[in-house]
C-alpha cells in the first residue's frame, strides 16, 4: 500500500473523529419539569387519577395509541425537541431510559402538581416538584456513572431546560372548591406573592442542580379553557373574570422575579414566555389561525365537552386540527405547534428577554 493511500485512509479517520467529536460537543440534552402540559408519561407509571393512559389520548401520535400525553399527539416537550432536531426525552420513570439514552436528557413532569407541595393531593401518588428534583439527582448520578462527573456536570449545564408549572396552583388547589383552605389562608393578592416567593425558591433550586438555560412559562388563560368554561357555568362563552383575574395578577409578578433572578445571577439563565399571551391569540381570534372553535373542546362531554376528562366514552370530534383545546384542559397537537412557534420565534411580547433561537444561536458561539 502506498503512504498517499495510507496518509489519506488516516486523514479520513481523522476527520471522521474530528467532526463526530464536533457533532457530540454540539447535541444539547433536554430536561424537562412541570405539571400534564409537559408530561411524557411519567404518570402512567404511578398510582394516580391524573393519567391519559387510554384512547382517545395519542390518537395522532405516530403510533396512535395513548403515551401517557395530555394530547391527541406530540406536546410541547415533543415540539421543541424536533424544532432542534433532538430526540424526544424519555419519561424520567420509563425503564427504556438507559444507557445513550440518559444523553438526550429526561423529562420529570407529572400530571396534576404545582409549586406547593398540596396542589394536586386529591390526584394521590404524582411526582411534586420537589420529588422531580431529587429525581434530577438521580439521574446525575447514573448520568456521572456513564460519562464520569465532568461530562455529566457539562451535559448538565450544557443543557436546555423547559418548566410548566402555576396552573394548577389556581385551578387544583386555591379555586378547586369554594372556601378551599388556600382560599381561607390567603387573599388572591397574597396567594400570588406567596406563589411567586415559593417559585423563586424553586427556580433558585434548579439553578443549584446545574442548570443554566431555563425556560419558564407563565400561566395561561386559565379562566377561558373548557373546563373551566363549563363548571362555571359560562352562558356565552366568556372567560370567567375571577380566574382570569389571577392570571393578570400572577405572570406579570413572575417576569420581575425573573428579572431579578437574573440579576442576583449575573446572566440571563431563567427565560420568560408568555403562555397568556400565545394562548389568547388563538382563543381570542380562532378563525385567525385555522380553527372552528376555542371553546370547545375536541374530546369531553358536558357544556364546552368541558367535564371530567377524555375517555373513550366522550364525545369526539372529527378533526382534531381545527380545535384549539384537545381535552377539556389541554391544547391540540396544532394549538401546541403554534405556541412552539412564539418560543422559538416569537417577539420580546412573547419571549422575555429573547426568543429559543435567539438562545441557541448565542449558545452555539460559546
Amino acid at each position: 500500500m502506498s503512504s498517499s493511500i495510507v496518509f489519506g485512509t488516516l486523514l479520513s479517520i481523522v476527520l471522521a473523529l474530528c467532526c463526530s467529536a464536533v457533532s457530540a460537543q454540539h447535541t444539547r440534552a433536554f430536561f424537562v419539569f412541570g405539571d400534564s402540559l409537559v408530561d411524557s408519561g411519567n404518570n402512567d407509571f404511578l398510582a394516580t387519577t391524573a393519567r391519559a393512559d387510554a384512547p382517545p389520548y395519542g390518537i395522532d401520535y405516530p403510533t396512535h395509541r395513548p403515551t401517557g400525553r395530555f394530547s391527541n399527539g406530540l406536546n410541547i416537550p415533543d415540539l421543541i425537541s424536533l424544532e432542534l432536531g433532538l430526540e424526544p426525552t424519555l419519561p424520567y420513570l420509563s425503564p427504556l431510559l438507559v444507557g445513550e439514552k440518559l444523553l438526550i436528557g429526561a423529562n420529570f413532569a407529572s400530571a396534576g402538581i404545582g409549586i406547593l407541595n398540596d396542589t394536586g393531593i386529591q390526584f394521590l401518588h404524582i411526582i411534586h416538584i420537589q420529588k422531580q428534583f431529587k429525581l434530577f439527582k438521580d439521574y446525575q448520578h447514573r448520568l456521572s456513572a456513564h460519562i464520569g462527573a465532568e461530562g455529566a456536570r457539562r451535559l448538565v449545564n450544557g443543557a436546555l431546560v423547559l418548566i410548566t408549572l402555576g396552573g394548577n396552583d389556581f385551578v387544583n388547589n386555591y379555586y378547586l372548591v369554594p372556601y378551599s383552605a388556600r382560599s381561607r389562608q390567603f387573599s388572591l393578592p397574597d396567594y400570588v406573592r406567596y406563589l411567586i416567593s415559593e417559585y423563586r425558591k424553586v427556580l433558585r433550586n434548579l439553578y443549584d442542580l446545574g442548570a443554566r438555560r431555563v425556560l419558564i412559562t407563565g400561566t395561561g388563560p386559565m379562566g377561558c379553557v373548557p373546563a373551566e368554561l363549563a363548571m362555571r357555568r359560562s352562558t356565552n362563552g366568556e372567560c370567567d373574570v375571577e380566574l382570569q383575574r389571577a392570571a393578570n395578577l400572577y405572570n406579570p409578578q413572575l417576569v420581575q422575579m425573573i428579572n431579578e433572578l437574573n440579576q442576583e445571577l449575573g446572566s440571563h439563565v431563567f427565560i420568560a414566555a408568555n403562555a397568556y399571551r400565545m394562548h389568547m391569540d388563538f382563543v381570542s381570534n380562532p378563525q385567525a389561525y385555522g380553527f372552528v372553535t376555542s371553546k370547545i373542546a375536541c374530546c369531553g362531554q358536558g357544556p364546552y365537552n368541558g367535564i371530567g376528562l377524555c375517555t373513550p366514552a366522550s364525545n369526539l370530534c372529527p378533526n382534531r386540527d381545527v380545535y384549539a383545546f384537545w381535552d377539556p384542559f389541554h391544547p391540540s397537537e396544532r394549538a401546541s405547534k403554534i405556541i412552539v412557534q412564539q418560543i422559538l420565534r416569537g417577539s420580546t411580547e412573547y419571549m422575555h428577554p429573547m426568543n429559543l433561537s435567539t438562545i441557541m444561536a448565542l449558545d452555539s458561539r460559546i
